[in-house]
């Protein structure tokens, strides 16, 4: 789920700063501002039309990136989607088979795409912006160096995280915490402004939006990687359901061995364990981290 939430958080500053930009320009910045500065006593700020603008350009903004999570996954990644009617190698047959089995397993009536990308990282991930627009994508490194009854454990829990509308439901969190980058970030540009000449107030204004948008994003997206820990528990115990709890703590602890051989080998130059390498620190990194400790999610595995 790492991988996904990373694509999805970047997607998503990406748009809002757009969309901030796009629509300053296709306005005029000023007339905008003034719906919500009064230049009143006090703050002289009109929350409401603010609050009213902060809500439509947030959850437009989670909503875009949504609705482009699985085509920006496939292009980022260089996902190959594999077509089950098409012909395949045996290990991409079996992959196939496995994702439509547990997805029939959950429930779902219509099957996610599967695509593999090449990377040595050991690593799979699940993202669409419905159920029946879904992709499960599994790396090159995964297939590689784990054995079958690990690989059905990981697939029955990106499955779980399609099952479960994890994304949708991340979706409406990310909008409602833009809605709040939004506003904080007008609110603190303002009062920014105010304490330049009034001929240098645009100018900095539009500045101060821009990197308050982007230093408020960041901090925001501590409540989603919060979410994202939280949901890894969801979808591991989705993932038991489907392909056995054995399966899934063997799964875990196969991750748990590349993680602590790559931390030998220090092989610093892997984005993707250096991921895992984070997940499996405490203090500040741990905020940080869409997954928890390994650790705990196999004994929150086994105490069920």
């Amino acid at each position: 789920m790492g991988k996904r939430i990373f694509l999805f958080l970047t997607t998503n500053i990406m748009v809002i700063t757009t969309i901030f930009i796009v629509w300053s320009l296709i306005t005029s910045f000023t007339d905008l501002e003034r719906t919500y500065d009064t230049g009143g006593p006090g703050l002289g700020i009109d929350y409401v039309s603010l609050m009213a603008f902060s809500l439509l350009a947030g959850f437009l903004g989670s909503f875009i990136s949504l609705a482009m999570s699985r085509y920006i996954a496939k292009k980022m990644m260089r996902v190959k989607v594999l077509d089950p009617d098409g012909p395949l190698s045996s290990q991409e047959r079996a992959v196939v088979e496995k994702v439509h089995r547990f997805s029939r397993a959950a429930g779902l009536t219509h099957m996610p795409e599967v695509g593999i990308y090449q990377s040595s990282e050991v690593n799979a991930f699940a993202t669409g912006p419905t159920k029946k627009r879904s992709l499960v994508a599994v790396s090159s490194g995964l297939l590689n160096h784990m054995d079958d009854a690990a690989v059905e454990g990981v697939i029955a829990h990106e499955v779980a995280h399609v099952s479960n509308g994890d994304m949708v439901t991340m979706t409406l969190l990310q909008g409602i915490i833009n809605t709040f980058v939004i506003f904080f970030a007008r609110i603190a540009a303002i009062l920014v402004s105010r304490l330049v000449r009034s001929e240098m107030q645009t100018v900095v204004r539009f500045a101060a939006i821009f990197i308050f948008q982007i230093l408020f994003s960041i901090l925001g997206s501590l409540v989603v990687t919060a979410y994202s820990r939280y949901r890894e528990f969801h979808a591991d115990r989705g993932g038991a359901d489907l392909a056995g709890r054995d399966k899934m703590a063997h799964a875990l602890r196969s991750l748990k061995t590349h993680v602590n051989r790559a931390q030998v080998n220090d092989r610093t130059d892997d984005s993707a364990v250096q991921t895992m390498k984070i997940n499996g620190k405490g203090g500040m990194a741990r905020l940080f981290s869409t997954h928890p400790d390994l650790d705990e999610r196999i004994a929150r595995l086994e105490e069920r």
